[in-house]
């Protein structure tokens, strides 16, 4: 066995992964508390909220996959808001506005992940509401180490804080100065903000269980704490990078409609794996494009991170990110080809496209339009800033994958009051009636957020993710290749050097794209990166250790053992259990 930065932790009890320690510790007590995985995600997830507010926020997003080990079936949530009823492309062409702002309040939508995390503890978790925010409410009353990522960033966003937007500065600049690492950070407004939606849980106890924790979500979107979002962004202006200054388009009937959705996932079997991820209002569905395409091949023979490797992966990357752009969007409002697009016959006239020698310089979507799907083919399952993530799995065999984002502190000033500022999400809109992902009023934009999850034979095996935009869905891609065809462990398959390509326009304002580029990590040899360059490929070279943060957790059904794994890269992602 190669070596690796960090043990593969195994365990029968129960393990938790997430993007900060602390995250983990979180979930670990509730698994210690007696609840179940769907428990232990969910108070992990809550706790990257307040511990990782650079990366993440109450006020973003968070979609999330689950398998029940009792009903043997997987569940995704549907946890990205929509834009408000104000926000058309009338209203921005009208202020001459070309590009949505990625920053201030033009680009926010309706806060998905209190309702996501709450959805996920009602229909699938044991805990109450008060149990899942007891670690947040004690890291942000109480207060947790300040570390050089948080610090970083807050260093970098003092000015602004302090010349525009002092209601960030009041909970990001104590006594005006930028926190010292190891200093403890508190944010006791935030504190407030969740102990009040436990009273509205406790007061609705006598009604049952699901009543209480609904009452909780009421008190958020149709209580005091969308009416004190919607003034605060109703009444503060903003200057964004439209080089206006801005209002937020919020009314509370925005809040007061939003309902979060328990959906079926979209699924593709690979090398009999079944590999869930969430529908086309994110990227996920890109995984499952790139996985139809490599089935083709015979990875494990050219060699791991090989010249001919590398470039068959970012060649069909980008194939399947072409037709990201092209068909992916809200499925509410867009008509996705969901079975053309992961059929084997569409598979196998994109696969012609991969020239084995050349790199490609065009975004090639595909015309689903020409594809007829052939009788007796076997069932697919198929079912119509910066980030973090968090897994878990029980000795049940419940399963969630959680990717929490959005609510950043650097794109929106704090809510004065609540302790945490809006999202941004709306920016991944465009100002094109015609794009697949148009901004619409109460349409919820195609995020980048994809947790994964996957199942063999109907029974639990894995979930895994990574922050990181576009990159996500490319870095867990050469995660779960590592694993799944070269045979490594956890640990091994995320220690290993990866790569991605910018090849198609990012999701992000301003939507640049790189066409034809490659970044390697700085492990991968000279000699590859100029077998690559001769393809035409456009390399670029980062850290040895700097591209993503997968973490992962499998579920032997047969031995019951628990194994997780989590990057190094960071510095701050841990796994624990027992």
């Amino acid at each position: 066995m190669a070596f690796t930065t960090r043990p593969v932790l195994m365990g029968t009890h129960g393990m938790v992964t997430a993007g900060h320690y602390l995250g983990a510790a979180a979930g670990l007590r509730m698994l210690q508390k007696g609840g179940n995985a769907i428990d232990a995600g969910v108070a992990a997830g809550i706790a990257l909220n307040v511990l990782e507010p650079q990366m993440n926020g109450i006020g973003g997003e968070v979609p999330i996959l689950i398998y029940s080990a009792k009903q043997k079936r997987v569940y995704a949530i549907n946890g990205q808001g929509c834009a408000p009823k104000a926000a058309t492309i009338e209203w921005f062409k009208n202020r001459g506005i070309d590009l949505i702002p990625g920053d201030g309040f033009l680009p926010a939508t309706v806060p998905g992940a209190f309702g996501s995390w709450v959805t996920a503890l009602m229909h699938f978790g044991r805990l109450s509401l008060k149990d899942m925010l007891e670690p947040a409410i004690e890291l942000t009353e109480e207060g947790f180490p300040m570390y050089p990522g948080l610090q970083g960033s807050i260093g970098g966003l003092a000015d602004k804080f302090q010349n525009q937007w002092p209601s960030s500065a009041k909970v990001y600049l104590p006594n005006g100065r930028v926190p010292e690492v190891g200093e403890i950070f508190q944010n006791k407004d935030w504190a407030k903000t969740f102990k009040k939606t436990i009273d509205a849980e406790i007061k609705n106890r006598h009604r049952g269980r699901e009543a209480a924790l609904q009452a909780a979500i009421d008190y958020f979107y149709r209580g005091e704490i969308a009416e004190r979002i919607v003034e605060f962004t109703q009444n503060t202006e903003v200057l964004d990078a439209s080089k206006q200054r801005n209002r937020g388009l919020f009314t509370v009937e925005d809040f007061h409609n939003y309902r979060t959705k328990v959906e079926a996932p979209v699924t593709f079997n690979y090398r009999g794996y079944d590999v869930h991820k969430c529908s086309t209002w994110c990227q996920g569905m890109v995984f499952l494009q790139q996985i139809s395409l490599l089935e083709g091949y015979d990875l494990a023979k050219m060699g791991h991170n090989s010249a001919d490797y590398i470039h068959t992966v970012m060649e069909a990357a980008k194939l399947a990110f072409a037709d990201r752009e092209k068909y992916y969007g809200d499925p509410d409002f867009v008509n996705v080809p969901f079975d053309k697009l992961l059929s084997k016959e569409y598979a196998a006239e994109r696969r012609k496209l991969i020239d084995p020698e050349k790199a490609s310089m065009e975004l090639r979507p595909g015309d689903v339009s020409t594809i007829v799907l052939s009788e007796g083919k076997p069932d697919l399952s198929v079912y119509t800033g910066d980030t973090t993530h968090c897994d878990a799995i029980d000795c049940e065999g419940n399963m969630i994958a959680a990717t929490p984002s959005g609510g950043w502190i650097p794109s929106s000033p704090v809510v004065e009051g609540l302790g945490f500022p809006p999202g941004t999400r709306g920016q991944m809109f465009y100002l094109d009636p015609n794009h697949a992902n148009a901004l619409v009023p109460g349409k919820r934009p195609r995020t980048t957020l994809t947790p994964s999850l996957a199942t063999k034979d109907g029974e639990p095996f894995m979930v895994f993710g990574t922050p990181g935009g576009d990159c996500q869905d490319q870095w867990t891609l050469d995660f779960f290749l590592n694993f799944i065809d070269f045979g490594m462990n956890l640990q091994e398959a995320i220690d290993a050097p990866n790569y991605h390509t910018s090849h198609f326009p990012n999701s992000f304002y301003p939507h640049n794209a790189s066409p034809g580029s490659i970044t390697l990590e700085g492990r991968i040899p000279e000699s590859i990166s100029k077998e690559l360059e001769s393809r035409g490929h456009k390399v670029n070279i980062t850290g040895d250790w700097s591209n993503g943060r997968v973490l992962a957790i499998t579920f032997n059904p047969k031995t019951g053992v628990i194994s997780a794994g989590a990057s190094p890269r960071g510095q701050l992602s841990y796994a624990m259990g027992w």
